[in-house]
């Protein structure tokens, strides 16, 4: 017997000859499957515009294990997206799903239309935060109520995906709650030294893991921000991986204006920079789309990267705030409604309100009256002139357009949401015609029930997404479908240098939707703004399934996403110029 040979007892070979005989009659244990869920039988839409393919999509966990045209192997869960489109989860470059999420995590209202990934910040954002911020905060909801129990950026993000959500989350540092942090909500310059604390707030946020900083420059506090303190806060998000997103100074008559100043901070800095919710307000503007196409075409063949994002529809909703000038503003709300109950504050408001020749963005000198329509109140005894227009307001108490803006802010103690019917369908159409718009929703994210139901909403919140398929590209054919999947996916990842996501790759995030391009379809409109849009059967989140066959499963599978600045990432952290890092992958 050969050294190290040892003779296996006589149980041992009962056993091998019990396997050899099962083996035999073919009993064998099955094998484990290869993935946990297998996406068979759809078109593939991989997110870089490419032309379509039959194939199949299949996910381990939390990634993409496969994409192809036949996965080897087997998986506990197929899904059969026999004539549908499978592409990326969809990403809502401008969200305000701040609140709403923290009072029902679903976001049924955009995941439904295949929105995987919300970002906020644009002008504010929900860190970081003062004492006195939190308490205004606090004192300033509406319907939602919620605690305010973070401070930071990362731990509004971290309490809000702890909570649990279906999509995933990120965000931009808002300009205007910089300023605040450190300025309060005054029309102030900040000394050289308030300056270095604003920039240490943007860096801090920034390798927390923030994505860039954005600005709301029509609004105040936003607005009083000098071009060269944006070109400071900019700089310094630009060179920790960083975008930045504005809502310009002017968005109607002064266009140009505004956008020379974009293109200056974006010279400046180095800093990619995206234009939010691209629009010319008022008719008299609308004639300049071409020319405004034309000045961000040749700010980007001259090297500057500019993009832009847009809603759907040729209606914009903010508050009462756009209709009055900024002087009255200031310091807030509570300042804001004291003056405007002045009486000799009140007559030089008036006048400013009705004068055509002064500065500054007013929704009042470019929108009829009976285009203003009221869909938002905080207090319960307003709501009954939820879906009257400012021109029945001011019918109803016998007073002037603007005395009856007024009275609403008064009586309502908020800016009043409402929706402005300011914008031109054939200029939706030529702007979304550009390779370079990407969508943004300008709306929160939420459930057609319950709370939510106590005000109205402008119907992109329920339909931006599915109406690009929808109306421009089955319709009006402005775009092919991969073209479109393109802009809701690869094109705003790239700009976000978001890792790992935004396409359909092997070893990326599983953010995945299953649609049909044929039926995909908005549903909400002005009148009925709280219907689900149709045609999304599945979303994947992380590779959990949170929308089958078109219902909500429970799933809160949300991550938050962070920027390329976060110190958590191998390569994260802040170079000394923005230009650092063009050259890694």
């Amino acid at each position: 017997m050969a050294q190290g040979y040892r003779r296996r007892p006589l149980r041992t070979f009962f056993i091998f000859i019990t396997v050899l005989t099962l083996a035999a009659c073919g009993k064998e244990e099955p094998a484990a499957p290869d993935y946990d869920i297998l996406i068979t039988g759809g078109m593939i839409y991989d997110g870089t515009g490419g032309k379509p393919y039959a194939g199949e999509v299949a996910i381990t966990g939390d990634r993409i294990a496969y994409v192809g045209p036949d996965a080897p192997g087997t998986a506990v869960d197929v899904v059969n997206a026999k004539g549908k489109a499978v592409s990326p989860g969809f990403i809502n470059m401008l969200s305000w799903a701040v609140d709403s999420l923290l009072i029902d995590g679903r976001g049924l209202s955009d995941l439904k239309q295949g929105v995987t990934l919300e970002l906020f910040g644009e002008g504010r954002s929900m860190g970081p935060l003062t004492p006195e911020m939190k308490e205004a905060m606090i004192r300033r909801q509406g319907d939602l109520k919620f605690p305010v129990e973070w401070t930071t950026l990362d731990e509004y993000l971290s309490h809000m995906t702890g909570r649990g959500v279906s999509p995933n989350v990120a965000s931009l540092i808002g300009a205007a709650s910089v300023r605040v942090h450190e300025l309060g909500e005054n029309n102030v310059a900040p000394t050289p030294e308030q300056l270095k604390r604003m920039k240490q707030v943007v860096v801090r946020a920034m390798e927390d893991g923030a994505m860039g900083v954005g600005s709301s420059l029509i609004y105040a506090p936003g607005n009083f921000a000098s071009t060269q303190e944006l070109i400071a806060l900019v700089g310094e998000a630009g060179r920790c991986g960083g975008i930045y997103t504005t809502h310009m100074r002017n968005e109607g008559d002064r266009i140009f204006d505004a956008l020379e100043e974009t293109f200056d901070i974006a010279q400046a800095t180095g800093t990619p920079t995206e234009i939010y919710h691209l629009k010319l307000s008022g008719r008299q503007n609308w004639h300049k789309v071409d020319e405004l196409i034309k000045r961000i075409e040749d700010a980007r063949a001259g090297g500057l990267e500019i993009s832009a994002d847009m809603y759907t529809y040729p209606a914009s909703s903010t508050g009462l705030d756009a209709y009055m000038p900024l002087w009255v503003q200031e310091g807030g709300i509570e300042k804001w409604i004291a003056r405007l109950k002045a009486p000799k504050t009140r007559k030089k408001l008036l006048n400013d309100m009705q004068n055509p020749n002064a500065r500054g963005e007013n929704m009042g000198r470019r929108t009829p009256a009976d285009k203003v329509l009221l869909v938002g109140f905080k207090n319960d005894d307003m709501k009954q002139y939820t879906g009257k227009t400012l021109a029945d307001m001011a019918k109803l108490w016998k007073l002037t357009p603007e005395e009856a803006a007024m009275e609403l802010v008064i009586r309502d103690g908020s800016r009043v949401q409402v929706i402005y019917f300011v914008m031109s369908e054939d200029n939706v159409k030529k702007q979304l015609a550009q390779p370079w718009v990407s969508l943004g929703s300008d709306g929160d994210a939420e459930p057609a029930e319950g709370i939510f139901l106590k005000s109205m909403t402008h119907p992109r919140s329920y339909g931006n997404f599915a109406r690009l398929f929808a109306k421009y590209v089955r319709e009006d054919k402005i775009m092919s479908v991969e073209e479109a999947v393109r802009r809701v996916t690869g094109q705003p990842a790239a700009l976000l240098q978001l890792k790992d996501r935004g396409l359909l790759l092997e070893g990326y995030h599983a953010d995945v939707v299953i649609f049909d391009p044929a039926t995909i379809r908005d549903n909400a409109t002005f009148e009925k703004p709280h219907q689900y849009a149709s045609g999304v059967d599945h979303v994947f989140v992380n590779g959990v399934h949170t929308i089958r066959d078109g219902e909500h499963t429970g799933a809160l599978a949300g991550q938050v996403v962070r920027g390329r600045g976060w110190k958590g990432w191998p390569d994260g952290g802040c170079r000394k110029k923005s230009s650092d890092w063009k050259d890694l992958p």
